[in-house]
C-alpha cells in the first residue's frame, strides 16, 4: 500500500506529538513517583522518630525493656500511635498511653494470630511482626514492619530471622543508645491513602495521555493538510508543463523552501517557454533563410526554361554563386547546431593563440586590400603564451570575426586586432571602422540568424550566424566574449581565454 504525502505528513506529525506527549508524561509520571516516595520517606522517617521517642520515654519509665517486653498492648500502641495523641489520664503514670486511639483496630494485633493459639511462635511470645501480616499479600503498613532490638542487639519486639537486611534506627535517652528499631523492607508507599492517590493519579495521566493524543492527532490533520496544498499546486503545475502548457506557473508566496521551490519551478516554465519560443524562432528564420536562395535558384532556372534568359556562361556563373551561398548557409547552420550540442570535436593541444591569430591576418590581409581597407594587428606580449585549445576551432573562431569585419566595414575603414595579457587571462580586440551598431543591438549581436538593419544585411552574404558560433567556440574554451562600440566609429569585440596554470610574466 502506497501512502500519499499528506498521510505520510500525518502520521509524522501525530507520531511526534505523540511521543513528545507520552514522553512528558513519563516524566510527569517519574518525577511525581520519585517526589511522592520523598514525602512518604521523609513522613516514615519522622513517624519512625516518633516511635523512637515514646519507646526511649517508656525505656525511661520503666528502667528498662522488661515492662514493655511484658505488656504487648503497650507495644502495640506506641507503634500504631500518633503524635498527639499521647496523654496523661488521672491516676496512670506520666507518658503511658491512654489506649489506642479510636477507629486504630489493634484487636487483632493484640490478641495474637491463630497459629500462635495453635502451636507456640517458635521465635518466642516477642515475635513480632505476626505472621499473618508476613503471610498478608497485600503492602503492610510501618508499624508492622517495625522490630525493637535492645541495647545488644537481642530482639525485644522481632525475629532475629528477618534481622538481615533491615535498616536500623537507634533509640537514644539523653545522648545515650540504649536499643534500636530495625525497619523491614517494604514498599515506598504502603499507606491505603497514599495508594489510593497514586492510584488516582496514574488514572487521571492515563486521561491526559489520550487527551493529549487525540489533541496532537486534531492539530495534525489540518496542519498536514496546510503544508501539503503547495506541494499538489506544485504537481499540478508540472503536470500542465508535460501537457505543453508551458504558460502554468504555481503563483507561490511566502519565503520558506516550499516558496522558493514554486519560485524555481515557475523559473523553470519561463524558461522553457522562452525555449520554445526560440526554437519556434528558430525554425521560421531557418526557413526564412531557405526560401530565399532557393526562390532565387527556382527563378533563375525557370528564366533558363522559358528562353527568358540565355543558357550561357553568365547564367551558369550566377546559378553557381547562388548554390555556393546556399552551401554556406547550410554549413553554418550545421556548425552551429554541433557547437550548441556541444558535439564538436575539440582536440586540445599546447596552442599558441597569437601564432594562430597572425595566420590568419595573413591570409585575410590580400582580401583587406583588394576591399580598400586595412589590418592590423598589434601583439603587446612580452613573451609567447600557450594555452590548451583546438587551434583550428581557434582558427575558426578569428576567421568568423576576421570576416565578420571584411564584409560589414566600409571602404576606407580597416580593422585593428590587438593581443595581450591580463593575470591568468590572454584578451584579443578586434575593432573595425564604420558602420557602427546600435546600442539595442549590441546585446542581440550573438544571437543565431540576428542581424543588425541597414548596412549589416543579408545582401553582403551573411547569414547571421558567424557570431554566435563565434560565441560558441570561445565558451567551449571555458571564454568570454562580448561587443561594443569601437573608437574607430565601428564595432569592437572583446574575446577572452584562460590561461591554464598560468605563471606571473
Amino acid at each position: 500500500m502506497t501512502l500519499s504525502i499528506r498521510t505520510k505528513l500525518f502520521l509524522a506529525l501525530a507520531g511526534t506529538g505523540v511521543l513528545v506527549a507520552l514522553a512528558m508524561l513519563a516524566g510527569l509520571r517519574w518525577s511525581f513517583e520519585r517526589g511522592l516516595v520523598e514525602l512518604v520517606q521523609g513522613r516514615e522517617e519522622a513517624r519512625i522518630a516518633a516511635i523512637a521517642g515514646r519507646l526511649a520515654e517508656t525505656y525511661r519509665r520503666d528502667g528498662g525493656w522488661e515492662g514493655l517486653r511484658q505488656d504487648r498492648r503497650l507495644w502495640v500502641q506506641t507503634l500504631f500511635e500518633r503524635p498527639g495523641d499521647l496523654e496523661t489520664q488521672a491516676g496512670s503514670a506520666p507518658g503511658r498511653p491512654r489506649g489506642p486511639p479510636p477507629g486504630a483496630g489493634l484487636g487483632r494485633w493484640l490478641r495474637g494470630d491463630d497459629r500462635r493459639h495453635q502451636h507456640p511462635d517458635p521465635e518466642g511470645p516477642g515475635a513480632w511482626p505476626p505472621h499473618r501480616a508476613l503471610d498478608a499479600q497485600f503492602p503492610q503498613p510501618l508499624p508492622l514492619r517495625l522490630m525493637l532490638l535492645d541495647a545488644d542487639g537481642d530482639p525485644v519486639y522481632g525475629r532475629p530471622s528477618l534481622l538481615a537486611g533491615t535498616r536500623r534506627y537507634p533509640v537514644t535517652l539523653d545522648g545515650t543508645r540504649v536499643g534500636e528499631l530495625a525497619l523491614l523492607p517494604g514498599p515506598a508507599v504502603a499507606d491505603l491513602v497514599e495508594l489510593r492517590f497514586q492510584e488516582r493519579f496514574g488514572t487521571a495521566l492515563a486521561a491526559i495521555a489520550l487527551g493529549v493524543i487525540a489533541l496532537a492527532a486534531a492539530i495534525a490533520l489540518p496542519f498536514a493538510r496546510r503544508l501539503v496544498r503547495p506541494v499538489l499546486r506544485f504537481q499540478n503545475t508540472a503536470r500542465r508543463l508535460a501537457a505543453g502548457d508551458l504558460q502554468a506557473r504555481t503563483a507561490a508566496t511566502g519565503n520558506d523552501e516550499l516558496a522558493r521551490l514554486g519560485r524555481d519551478l515557475d523559473t523553470l516554465a519561463a524558461t522553457l517557454e522562452a525555449n520554445e519560443q526560440a526554437r519556434r524562432r528558430w525554425a521560421a528564420d531557418i526557413s526564412h533563410e531557405l526560401r530565399t536562395p532557393l526562390g532565387l535558384l527556382r527563378a533563375e532556372i525557370e528564366a533558363l526554361q522559358d528562353g527568358v534568359r540565355p543558357l550561357d556562361s553568365a547564367a551558369l556563373d550566377a546559378l553557381h554563386g547562388d548554390t555556393l551561398r546556399l552551401k554556406r548557409l547550410v554549413d553554418d547552420l550545421y556548425d552551429l547546431s554541433l557547437t550548441d550540442l556541444g558535439a564538436q570535436g575539440y582536440r586540445r593541444v599546447e596552442t599558441d593563440p597569437a601564432e594562430v591569430l597572425r595566420e590568419d591576418c595573413d591570409s585575410f590581409r590580400p582580401q583587406f586590400t583588394a576591399a580598400g581597407l586595412t589590418l592590423t594587428l598589434d601583439a603587446r606580449l612580452t613573451q609567447p603564451v600557450a594555452i590548451q585549445a583546438d587551434p583550428q576551432r581557434l582558427s575558426q573562431l578569428f576567421r568568423n570575426l576576421i570576416g565578420n569585419s571584411l564584409r560589414y566595414t566600409d571602404p576606407g575603414g580597416g580593422l585593428a586586432v590587438s593581443l595581450g595579457r591580463a593575470g591568468d587571462w590572454l584578451w584579443i580586440d578586434f575593432q573595425d571602422g564604420p558602420p557602427g551598431v546600435p546600442s539595442e543591438a549590441l546585446p542581440r549581436l550573438f544571437e543565431r540568424l540576428y542581424r543588425v538593419d541597414g548596412s549589416r544585411s543579408r545582401d553582403t552574404g551573411g547569414a547571421g550566424l558567424g557570431l554566435a558560433i563565434a560565441r560558441n567556440i570561445c565558451q567551449a574554451h571555458g571564454g568570454r566574449i562580448e561587443a561594443n562600440h569601437a573608437p574607430q566609429g565601428g564595432l569592437w569585440v572583446h574575446l577572452e581565454l584562460p590561461i591554464p596554470c598560468a605563471r606571473p610574466s
